[in-house]
């Protein structure tokens, strides 16, 4: 599975390296993600979530059954 949050839809992004005489070399900026669990009421079950730190604030903000609704409608869950 790759490196995208399943609530926001954050992945990495690329960039450069700069140094000081300022050469530019690729490089990748990751996504804060985490695998964590989480009990869903309304279905009585646990769901494992690979999720981004601002996702897991979304969940925290709006409640995880919400976050899964609009996760939904946008197209980032993909079950």
């Amino acid at each position: 599975m790759s490196k995208i949050c399943q609530i926001t839809g954050k992945r990495a992004m690329v960039g450069n390296n700069v140094s000081h005489s300022n050469r530019k070399t690729k490089r990748k900026f990751n996504v804060n993600l985490f695998t964590k669990k989480f009990f869903w009421v309304e279905e009585d079950c646990w769901i494992s979530l690979k999720i981004s730190a601002s996702g897991l604030r979304t969940v925290n903000k709006i409640g995880l059954d919400a976050a899964l609704k609009q996760a939904a409608e946008k197209g980032y869950l993909n079950a």
